[in-house]
C-alpha cells in the first residue's frame, strides 16, 4: 500500500531516541498508511546502524545517508523530495514534538480546512515544560523578528513540528533557501500565493536523550535565513557575508601592514607579504566557518582548500588591478576606479571560489564508523520510563 503520510525525520546522533520515535508512530498512527523517513547527517554513534536494521525489518522505515552535507532544513527537504505520499510531515528525533498530535494534523489537511498544519506552543494548551526563563525569552524573540517575512499570521513561526499538503510543497520547494534550521519560516516566506493555516496546541517536551544541537552557530543560521528572505531577491545573502569578511581582512591587511613597516621597520616587500597571507588565510577560515557553513572543510579538505583559496584570490587580486587601471586611464576618479575594481575582484574570488574552493563535489568524506561494530551494543538502552 502506498503510503498517504510521509513523516521526516532528520537525525545527528539520535541512536537511543530514534526506536523509541518508530514506536510510538506505530502505535498513534494505526489504521494509517505511514511511512518514515530519516535523514541522517553522517552520524557517528550507531545511529545509522540502527536505523539501517529498523528499515530491514519494517518496510514503512526508510533512510537517508548524507555524507558532505548538513543542515536540519536542506534534510527535511530531501527526505520530502523522497517521497510521494501528498502529506508530509516534519518532526524531530528528540521525542520532544507530541507525535499524538499527527492524526488530528492529518485529518485537517484530509479535510481541506487548511495547507499547512502546526504543531503551536503558543496557542490555547500549549507551552514548554521544563524552559528556562531564558531559553523562553529567546524563543519569543527569534518568534518576534520572524513577523516581518511572514504572508500569513502566525503564533509559532519557529516550530520545527508541522504537517502540509504536497501541493504547498511544489508552490514553495523552488523559493526555499534551505539554509539554517526553521524550515517552516522558510516555506511560509517562500510559497507562491496565499497559505491557508491551522495551529494545534501541543505541549513541547523535555528531551528524552542525547545533545540539544541549539548553538551560537544555529542562531547565526536563523538570522541568515530572515535577511535572505528580507532582501535575498536582491543580492545573495552568501555573497554580503563574502563581502563582510573581506572588508574584515582589508583592515587586518593594513593593520599588519602598518605594524610591520613603522613598529618592526621591516621593508615593505616583506611586510606586504605577511600582510597579504595573513588577511587570505584570515578570510578563509572565517569564510569556512560563517559564510559556507553548510559546506565547511575539515581535514585534509581544510588544507588543500586553503591553497586553492589563495590561488583564487591571487587571480582576483590581478583582475581588480588591471580593472582599476584600465578605468583610470579612461579618467574615472581614482575612487571610482579603484571601487570598480574592488567591487569586480571581489564577484570572482566569490563565484569561483564557490565552484572551487567550497564544492560539495570535490569533498566525499567517507562515513565515520561507529566506536562499536558489535549489533547488540548498538541498541539503545531503555530507561525506566520508556
Amino acid at each position: 500500500m502506498m503510503p498517504e503520510l510521509t513523516i521526516v525525520v532528520p537525525t545527528l546522533n539520535e541512536r537511543e531516541n530514534v526506536p523509541r520515535l518508530v514506536e510510538r508512530l506505530d502505535r498513534v498512527l494505526r489504521g494509517i498508511a505511514w511511512e518514515a523517513v530519516f535523514v541522517d547527517d553522517d552520524s557517528d554513534d550507531g545511529t545509522l546502524e540502527v536505523l539501517h536494521d529498523l528499515a530491514r525489518r519494517d518496510p514503512r522505515i526508510r533512510y537517508i545517508h548524507r555524507i558532505g552535507r548538513a543542515g536540519l532544513s536542506s534534510a527535511c527537504l530531501e527526505g520530502m523530495a523522497s517521497s510521494s505520499a501528498p502529506f508530509l510531515a516534519v518532526m524531530d528525533a528528540d521525542l520532544q514534538h507530541d507525535e499524538r498530535l499527527l492524526s488530528d494534523m492529518l485529518e485537517a489537511l484530509r479535510g481541506d480546512e487548511a495547507d499547512l498544519v502546526v504543531g503551536s506552543r503558543y496557542v490555547d494548551g500549549g507551552g514548554m515544560a521544563g524552559w528556562s526563563g531564558p531559553r523562553k525569552m529567546l524563543s519569543r524573540i527569534a518568534t518576534l523578528l520572524a513577523k516581518p517575512v511572514l504572508r500569513v499570521r502566525l503564533e509559532d513561526p519557529m516550530s520545527g513540528f508541522f504537517m502540509l499538503t504536497r501541493a504547498l510543497y511544489r508552490r514553495s520547494v523552488r523559493r526555499v533557501s534551505g539554509q539554517g534550521f526553521k524550515l517552516l519560516l522558510d516555506i511560509l516566506a517562500s510559497a507562491a500565493g496565499a497559505v491557508r493555516v491551522k495551529e494545534l496546541p501541543f505541549e513541547f517536551r523535555n528531551r528524552v536523550s542525547g545533545v540539544s544541537k541549539l548553538g551560537s552557530l544555529v542562531m547565526y543560521e536563523y538570522f541568515l535565513l530572515l535577511a535572505d528572505k528580507l532582501v535575498g531577491r536582491y543580492i545573495p545573502i552568501r555573497f554580503v557575508i563574502f563581502c563582510a569578511v573581506g572588508c574584515f581582512g582589508a583592515v587586518l591587511h593594513l593593520s599588519v601592514l602598518g605594524s610591520l613597516l613603522y613598529l618592526a621597520g621591516r621593508d615593505f616587500v616583506f611586510a606586504q607579504t605577511v600582510a597579504t597571507i595573513m588577511a587570505m588565510t584570515v578570510n578563509f577560515t572565517l569564510n569556512n566557518i560563517f559564510t559556507y557553513r553548510a559546506r565547511q572543510l575539515k581535514g585534509w579538505d581544510l588544507l588543500s582548500g586553503l591553497f586553492f583559496f589563495y590561488a583564487v584570490c591571487a587571480v582576483g587580486a590581478f583582475v581588480n588591478i588591471q580593472v582599476a587601471g584600465y578605468l583610470f586611464g579612461l579618467h574615472v576618479p581614482w575612487w571610482g576606479a579603484g571601487l570598480m575594481g574592488a567591487i569586480i575582484g571581489s564577484v570572482w574570488n566569490y563565484g569561483v571560489s564557490s565552484i572551487v574552493v567550497w564544492s560539495r563535489q570535490l569533498q566525499p568524506r567517507p562515513a565515520r564508523r561507529p566506536r562499536s561494530k558489535d549489533p547488540a551494543r548498538l541498541r539503545p538502552r531503555r530507561s525506566a520510563g520508556s
